[in-house]
């Protein structure tokens, strides 16, 4: 029980503010909540499985600098796309190829790639060599975490005119983009 208590808290407080709160924040602007949330939860089940199975067989001596520098340039790419923006023209009449649940946990499994909870995951897995309790643990945490985005995206999305949120919103991932960009390029 420690191990899970210890993973959730750590995971919380380093998802707080991070890159992924911020994305299920604006994905919630977008999409419904509750299709956020399904979202967040199979991307993180899914990367956070992958970096447990890091941490327990290969300890913590990996390098994710060239995951660092996709998941950098896919911020930037999105950050782009938002201030595009998508036109409503003939929505009525198209059918959604790809669900929300499923364009979420796409977006969220890739910018949680070389993340710091990703990382934190990997780091918990090799130290307490319980895989389970901390893949229960590091998703608890995550959801907890943007939960709380979620919300926040919910009442923003409510109460801020769309053109505002689509440009903060544009601004902080390309932001996140260039922070990332320049840190991975920096550590080679």
């Amino acid at each position: 029980m420690s191990v899970f208590l210890g993973a959730m808290i750590m995971v919380v407080l380093a998802e707080m503010g991070d890159k992924t709160q911020l994305l299920a924040m604006a994905m919630a602007t977008r999409f419904p909540a509750r299709s956020v949330l399904w979202g967040v939860l199979w991307a993180t089940i899914l990367n956070h499985a992958l970096a447990v199975a890091l941490g327990t067989f290969l300890g913590t001596s990996l390098n994710f600098g060239l995951i660092k520098l996709i998941a950098a340039i896919s911020f930037i790419f999105f950050g782009l796309w938002t201030i595009r923006g998508d036109t409503l023209e003939g929505e009525e009449k198209r059918k959604l190829v790809i669900s929300p649940v499923i364009t979420v946990a796409i977006a969220f499994f890739f910018a949680e790639m070389g993340d710091k909870t990703q990382l934190a995951t990997v780091a918990l897995a090799a130290r307490y060599e319980n895989p389970l309790a901390t893949l229960m643990g590091t998703t608890t945490g995550m959801l907890i975490a943007d939960a709380l985005g979620i919300y926040v995206g919910v009442i923003a999305g409510k109460r801020i005119p769309e053109r505002l949120v689509k440009w903060i919103s544009a601004l902080i991932f390309i932001g996140f983009g260039l922070v990332g960009l320049y840190s991975a390029l920096s550590a080679k």
